[in-house]
């Protein structure tokens, strides 16, 4: 289960919960003393023990550490979050080792000090799966704010720990990147909905989304927003126009109605938002 953790100067700090430079120093910590040589008790099998000796040292000095080839956020995609749900998704580490992969610690990192962690044992030799859990709404019978607060949104960073079957430990950080973003969303209306060919059709709608610190949907100000129109009979959009949303979030224009079809405003996000689609709004357009 992940864990939202407070800035580092506002929580006492757990081994699991250690910042990136104080993990890489555990690190030492995690790895076993490797069993020396055993001596022989026969004086005429000296020889022969010192040879094994020497050749589990070779064996022990070919031994390579665990290596982090990246990691997968989401099966690719953003992270978006509004203010009802829990939003949970993967992070997969993929790496090797030639004893295997056993255990990984993933620690994600954001703005203005956004920190979770969780770790799980690896499902296979070279892949390890964690599940987080993001919220930004009200904790049931609460007055306090959970987990993200507006500042957070954006670009986060992984790190990771991973473990190897023969107690060998890599730590990686900045081994991916992704994006945590508020959520959108868009409202359509065109009128009139039945217009003779020619006349024209005032479009508006309005772009929210999700804020973190109030948990409520507000305007989003000055983004561009696409007008597009899908012809009746057809399943594809094309893009008539562009409007900015004013201050509150509002957007509005005029077209001329030339066929029958549905009208949407389409927003396709930005770096802390993520995208938007307002379901089509059908005019009927008269000969």
């Amino acid at each position: 289960m992940s864990r939202y953790v407070a800035p580092m100067g506002e929580r006492q700090v757990s081994e699991r919960e250690v910042s990136s430079p104080a993990r890489a120093t555990h690190l030492s910590w995690r790895r076993p003393v490797r069993n020396a040589a055993r001596r022989g008790t026969v004086v005429g099998a000296v020889a022969v023990v010192l040879v094994g000796a020497g050749a589990s040292a070779d064996a022990a000095s070919e031994r390579t550490e665990p290596v982090v080839s990246g990691a997968v956020i989401n099966s690719g995609h953003d992270v978006i979050v509004g203010i009802t749900h829990n939003v949970a998704f993967p992070v997969t580490v993929t790496g090797s080792d030639d004893s295997g992969l056993s255990f990984v610690d993933v620690d994600l990192k954001g703005p203005h000090g956004g920190f979770y962690t969780t770790d799980a044992f690896c499902e296979t030799a070279t892949d390890c799966t964690t599940v987080f859990t993001v919220n930004a709404h009200l904790a049931p019978g609460s007055d306090d704010p959970v987990d993200l607060s507006n500042a957070n949104a954006g670009t986060w960073s992984v790190d990771s720990l991973v473990d190897a079957n023969d107690g060998d430990s890599t730590y990686s950080p900045g081994v991916a990147s992704f994006a945590l973003k508020r959520a959108a969303q868009l409202t359509v209306n065109a009128a009139p909905e039945s217009v003779a060919k020619g006349a024209q059709i005032t479009v508006t709608g309005k772009l929210v989304r999700a804020n973190w610190d109030t948990y409520r949907y507000a305007g989003y100000a000055g983004r561009a927003v696409k007008l597009q129109f899908r012809p009746k009979g057809s399943s594809t959009y094309t893009t008539v126009a562009t409007v900015n949303s004013n201050s509150t979030g509002n957007l509005r224009t005029t077209v001329k109605a030339v066929k029958d079809g549905y009208w949407r405003w389409n927003f396709t996000g930005s770096a802390t938002t993520g995208p938007a689609k307002a379901a089509g709004d059908f005019v009927d357009v008269r000969p």
